[in-house]
């Protein structure tokens, strides 16, 4: 049986190439303060997971199955359509900090946002530092 192989590693690619490649500047501009307001709420410097996420910490899992890896803590992608925000705790003990981020959708542990605009940034803020504390109770 093969080894299976992490995609989403932390690597030494630079954010700033990653962002030239977005052709909207609105994007770029958006994730540059996304990085902004992701390190001045964690404390952590922007690293590159995979080709695709800038991530923030760093945490080990283990699966029962024997899977494990590291994965940052928090983190967002500028996709195409949305920017996917990853909040590793998920938002089933997020308690009040939904009621008023604005317009957004959630996955499991992703909340989706077509721009920065679209939400308020106070709640925003307290989502990244709920769940970076999360690791850090």
């Amino acid at each position: 049986m093969s080894k299976y192989e992490l995609k989403t590693t932390e690597n030494d690619a630079t954010i700033v190439e990653f962002l030239e490649k977005p052709e909207n500047e609105k994007k770029k501009a958006d994730s540059l303060q996304l990085i902004e307001i992701f390190r001045e709420v964690t404390g952590d410097e922007a690293k590159m997971w995979g080709g695709s996420i800038i991530g923030f910490g760093k945490y080990h899992y283990k699966y029962a199955s024997g899977h494990e890896g590291d994965m940052c803590k928090v983190g967002f992608s500028p996709r195409k359509q949305n920017f996917s925000l990853y909040l590793m705790n998920g938002f089933e003990n997020a308690g009040n900090l939904l009621e008023n981020p604005g317009k957004f959708k959630t996955a499991k542990a992703c909340l989706y946002i077509n721009k920065l605009s679209d939400v308020d940034e106070k709640s925003l803020r307290e989502l990244i530092k709920h769940s970076f504390q999360y690791f850090h109770p």
